[in-house]
């Protein structure tokens, strides 16, 4: 496979990474890796995404940061370039936090009240809640 290696698209921090290597250890799991990726649309807007897969297809950008496997599909790199992913434990819970410094889409024909980020990952209509 000629996986494309871009290293600066996306970070991981060392709690992150720690926490998913727990994870791969609590599962036994060799050979797999952290995809990221967006999803969703409509109303309620895009959702990131984030799993332990060991399928990696040979359009996936994919980076190796404190010992594990990031890959994340060619759509979604658009969505989440620049993102950090860190594992907070604090008081409140504990979990994956990503921070995305981009702008999300929006669709500018919603005038219903509803969230507007319902635009297509291409940009070319709304998901048509805002009717």
């Amino acid at each position: 496979m000629d996986i494309v290696e871009q290293t600066n698209q996306i970070t991981l921090t060392p709690a992150a990474a720690k926490a998913v290597q727990d994870l791969l250890a609590q599962k036994n799991l060799t050979g797999y890796s952290l995809r990221m990726f967006i999803s969703g649309g409509g109303c309620s807007g895009y959702q990131f995404g984030l799993a332990l897969d060991n399928r990696v297809r040979d359009t996936d950008i994919s980076s190796t940061q404190h010992g594990v496997s990031v890959v994340v599909d060619e759509v979604s790199i658009n969505y989440l370039h620049g993102s950090t992913v860190d594992f907070v434990d604090d008081p409140s819970g504990s979990g994956f936090k990503i921070s995305n410094p981009n702008p999300m889409p929006s669709c500018s024909s919603c005038t219903s009240g509803c969230a507007s980020e319902d635009e297509d990952p291409d940009g070319s209509s709304c998901g048509g809640c805002c009717g």
